[in-house]
């Protein structure tokens, strides 16, 4: 009767409390090894490594993301569901100016408001293909918990029901479909357990000190109200305690990994995160899935990240034969970064890494923030670029977030920096495209001052300028491609790695092009570098120059 009962469960409830001691199963020996594990990617590290990297996704080299949804709808930029609870912060003061106080407006009201109105999945994927992206990426769902498309197991609060009442994903995915381009999604949504502790909070100060804000509410108090008949519990996720020094607000950052004191997230919790993940899969069918997270969701207390990957891999092979799917997490030590993709969130690594990677950033916040737009304060298409061309040289992707509005519409200035990177692109994407590491990746001045990555990233920018001496190489086939990182105001460059004492190129090099124009230019191969006659005329964009040599 016990093991009758046990398959009553779900599949992946019984693998869970089949492979995880950390969930004090009392099954493990009661369910058949027959039926759960005979997929070739078993959910642990050991199987995992066994990954191969896809050739699509080692070719694409960039990719370009919409990180959006009703959190953009404030137009005051990231973790504003986080950050309107947080007394005296300025998106608190911005909430109350603009919406009401917490208390009686919460994050779940803001949803309610943000309707997508102008949102055109089609036309911004044909933009962001026009400007050379080569995969296109969609926020399923973000630490507010909120799934962006029609999701089983999160039935009330999703973007088909509340909100703009649209298949988020779904229009996302039928673009990059018909634009030829492979379908990533990015997944957030295990942190809400931790994250959304500040909406049980209430003011210290003023007329409202004491009136809990409304992620204290529950089913029971949506009487008369828009949300009647709506379980609040089931976005904000707090019946529970709250975490070890909740009420200081940088504790968050301690805890990713969940540890340092965060609370445990109950085993329902992650299943249910598990399910909705899989039910994503199983709709949608995405090329790669970004993981907000150190290492998968949810791990090391839970193995339903291993299982959600195990599972993508696994469905893959059955299709293709072999596995053209794709993972991303972060902070991965050495096995993990076998069994998936390495992601640096703003940041590169200062090295050519043996397996492919991949950096993400943003020209401005990852949501959408009116003041970025109002100070003009975006990343340049030159800084785009740059950061780009020294990734892939390092055996990298790039995937660049443009900020979306909360009517689904990008602003005009975005729209401009997003056109330049295509000038770029369309002149100089044979440098990009298909390319693999050379023997170094580069020289010059700016790669001495780089630093070091903390926790996800977050080392773009700290180096120098880049300048006519620096210069990044890769290579396709028999091809060398050696790009110039600023156009040399004295008309030459002098490439040092390229000289015969050097070591690293060996052949007599016999033509050297400008690839944005074809022209063929004036060389010089001598002991000390290669020596290169640049034109009289500049071509668009000329912030970086690629040279093929042959």
């Amino acid at each position: 009767m016990k093991r009758r009962k046990a398959l009553k469960l779900g599949a992946s409830a019984i693998a869970g409390l089949y492979l995880s001691p950390l969930l004090g199963n009392t099954l493990f020996n009661e369910v058949p090894l027959d039926g759960f594990f005979n997929d070739p990617f078993k959910p642990d590290w050991a199987s995992l490594e066994k990954y191969q990297i896809p050739d699509w996704f080692r070719d694409a080299k960039f990719g370009m993301w919409a990180h959006w949804g009703p959190q953009c709808q404030p137009e005051a930029g990231d973790w504003y569901a986080r950050g309107m609870y947080e007394e005296g912060s300025w998106q608190y003061k911005f909430h109350v100016e603009k919406y009401g106080h917490p208390s009686k407006f919460g994050f779940k009201d803001v949803i309610n408001v943000w309707k997508a109105e102008n949102w055109d999945p089609q036309e911004l994927v044909n933009l962001y293909k026009e400007a050379g992206a080569k995969y296109f990426m969609a926020m399923a769902n973000h630490h507010d918990n909120l799934d962006l498309y029609d999701s089983k197991y999160q039935p009330h609060w999703n973007s088909t029901k509340i909100g703009p009442k649209k298949d988020i994903i779904g229009g996302w995915e039928k673009a990059a479909r018909k634009a030829g381009l492979p379908f990533a999604v990015s997944v957030h949504a295990a942190h809400a357990w931790s994250w959304f502790e500040t909406s049980k909070r209430s003011d210290k100060e003023g007329i409202l000190a004491g009136v809990p804000y409304d992620g204290n509410l529950t089913k029971a108090d949506g009487a008369g109200t828009w949300w009647e008949g709506l379980d609040p519990q089931e976005l904000y996720e707090q019946n529970h305690p709250l975490s070890e020094g909740s009420l200081d607000n940088g504790t968050i950052h301690r805890q990713w990994n969940w540890g340092n004191g965060v609370a445990s997230p109950s085993i329902a919790y992650m299943e249910k995160f598990h399910d909705r993940t899989i039910d994503l899969i199983d709709k949608y069918n995405p090329d790669l899935i970004y993981f907000d997270d150190t290492a998968l969701p949810l791990w090391p207390v839970s193995d339903a990240g291993l299982r959600i990957a195990a599972y993508l891999y696994n469905k893959s092979l059955k299709k293709h034969k072999t596995v053209q799917t794709v993972v991303t997490g972060k902070i991965l030590d050495q096995q993990q970064r076998k069994a998936m993709v390495w992601d640096i969130e703003k940041g590169q690594s200062n090295a050519i890494e043996p397996l492919p990677w991949q950096t993400d950033t943003c020209i401005g916040n990852w949501h959408y923030d009116r003041g970025v737009y109002s100070r003009k304060d975006y990343k340049s298409a030159k800084t785009v670029i740059h950061t780009l061309i020294d990734v892939v040289s390092k055996n990298g992707n790039l995937m660049l977030n443009i900020p979306v509005r909360g009517d689904g519409s990008i602003d005009e200035l975005e729209r401009a920096i997003v056109a330049e990177i295509g000038v770029w692109m369309k002149a100089n994407g044979e440098s990009i495209y298909g390319t693999r590491p050379w023997r170094i990746f580069g020289e010059g001045p700016q790669q001495e001052s780089t630093e070091a990555l903390t926790a996800q990233g977050f080392n773009e920018g700290k180096g120098k300028p880049y300048t006519a001496a620096d210069i990044r190489f890769v290579q396709k086939g028999k091809k060398l491609f050696a790009t110039v990182m600023a156009w040399p105001e004295n008309g030459t460059v002098l490439i040092k790695s390229l000289g015969k004492q050097a070591g690293y190129y060996t052949k007599n090099i016999k033509e050297v092009r400008l690839v944005s124009t074809g022209q063929k230019l004036k060389f010089m191969q001598m002991d000390e570098g290669l020596e290169v006659n640049f034109p009289n005329q500049k071509p668009d964009a000329s912030y970086a120059n690629a040279l093929e040599i042959i």
